[in-house]
């Protein structure tokens, strides 16, 4: 029902930010809880961070706390992460993903989400 096309992935060295963007098609983008996962390689997808409909409830990995936020703009229908104090250990590709209400299930699960991004790689340097 949902369409999610990520950008704002790149290259950067640690200390620096970046902020990602999730742009959704469809009428009904306020109705969803959204999330953002990262998978590196070889590695299985992992949370890093869901957001309410309508924003007013945020939670976070323990390993990006203080340094990413989550956000959203119902009007312009954009999911957002800011990251702050990159680290090596931060690269990853980013997907956002639309939480199912039907299903209702844990915040940080990915069998939670119905509808997933194409990804955006984020890569960090030393």
């Amino acid at each position: 029902q949902v369409q999610l096309v990520e950008s704002g992935g790149g290259l950067v060295q640690a200390g620096g930010s970046l902020r990602l963007s999730c742009a959704a098609s469809g009428r009904t983008f306020s109705t969803y809880d959204m999330g953002w996962f990262r998978q590196a390689p070889g590695k299985e997808r992992e949370f890093v961070a869901h957001i309410s409909r309508s924003g007013g409830r945020t939670y976070y990995d323990d390993s990006v706390k203080g340094r990413f936020t989550i956000s959203r703009d119902n009007a312009k229908n954009t999911v957002y992460l800011q990251m702050n104090s990159l680290k090596p250990e931060d690269t990853a590709v980013y997907y956002c993903a639309s939480y199912s209400i039907w299903r209702n299930g844990e915040y940080s699960s990915l069998t939670s989400y119905d509808y997933w991004g194409q990804g955006t790689q984020v890569t960090v340097s030393s």
